[in-house]
């Protein structure tokens, strides 16, 4: 089985952001509390997913939640594995809201060494990747962090992730490479300088036919990652907040020409499980709206600036997460 081309295609040049629906067992309490459901309402991890599970197709039914505005979706195992109206939820974003599902794999993160935190084993990941391509999967997110700039834990992390992408690519999936370089770093532009260096060399022996997207966070130097964004092995680069302020991140965001942004807790602020649907749809769409504008940059006017390769510059007045 081959990578959706059409979806290929859309991840590459589409408009839009990412909407990050992958909460797990960890962070769904909060997550249901903002949403207005307290915990005493509910027993157990069952009725817990339950709920989530709920909230996120009352989101992804929502008039307001279609391909015009959100590129992809990351959806957790759990989610992935469940049905909205009757349909798998990766094949419902796909067939019904031209949206490009993403599955979330990694296992958390393990203990600090080296000024990093690579991912924990995934001794399941192969299963994993078979279900998600059975179920209409595109690609697949994981998490690392970087917390020193420490040149044997960085290429330490690196070399994890593109490891495992290249896991993920033999089931024909697309893997987003995150290493995550922590905003309240006292060396955060040393570490993206030793970060950027360990990628430029992954991705030259990275073959062109087999792209990986990128998700980064916004760096301390302007335009610091153009020569990823035009790197021919590179699909996509997607801008991480990691906890800036909405105005820095707006402020950092339009600084870095060709990035495009994921929405997590931006995307839900303000809806409860109490609203009419009338009410939901209206502050989602107030929500997808707000804040945010995409400029289509002519492609040669791009290249002239940028040396880039991308016609895509999206800024968003908004937090990215």
């Amino acid at each position: 089985m081959a990578v959706n081309t059409e979806q290929l295609e859309r991840m590459r040049s589409g408009k839009g952001f990412i909407a990050a629906l992958d909460q797990s067992g960890g962070s769904t309490p909060k997550a249901l509390s903002l949403y207005g459901v307290d915990e005493s309402e509910y027993s157990g991890e069952a009725q817990m997913f339950d709920l989530i599970h709920a909230m996120r197709t009352r989101m992804i039914k929502s008039r307001a939640f279609n391909g015009d505005r959100v590129l992809a979706a990351i959806l957790f195992e759990g989610t992935m594995d469940r049905d909205i109206d009757g349909i798998g939820s990766a094949e419902f974003l796909w067939a019904k809201k031209r949206v490009v599902p993403l599955l979330k794999v990694d296992k958390g993160l393990a203990e600090e060494q080296n000024g990093v935190q690579t991912m924990k084993p995934m001794p399941e990941l192969d299963a994993l990747l078979r279900r998600g391509v059975a179920k209409g999967i595109f690609g697949t997110k994981m998490r690392s962090v970087i917390k020193l700039a420490n040149a044997e834990g960085i290429r330490g992390v690196v070399a994890q992730q593109f490891a495992v992408g290249r896991q993920i690519l033999s089931h024909d999936l697309v893997p987003i490479i995150e290493p995550e370089v922590d905003i309240k770093s006292p060396q955060k532009a040393e570490a993206e300088a030793l970060l950027r260096s360990e990628l430029l060399a992954e991705l030259d022996r990275q073959p062109t036919a087999q792209p990986v997207m990128l998700k980064l966070t916004l760096p301390s130097t302007a335009n610091f990652y153009a020569d990823l964004i035009k790197h021919p092995s590179v699909l996509r680069v997607v801008a991480l907040s990691g906890g800036y302020s909405r105005d820095d991140a707006n402020k950092k965001l339009s600084e870095n020409h060709g990035m495009i942004a994921s929405f997590s807790r931006a995307l839900t602020e303000g809806l409860s499980a109490k609203q009419s649907d009338a009410d939901f749809d209206a502050m989602l769409d107030a929500l997808r709206s707000r804040g945010y504008e995409v400029t289509c940059v002519d492609i040669s006017e791009f290249q002239k600036l940028e040396g880039c390769v991308t016609c895509l510059s999206v800024r968003l007045r908004h937090t990215v997460a």
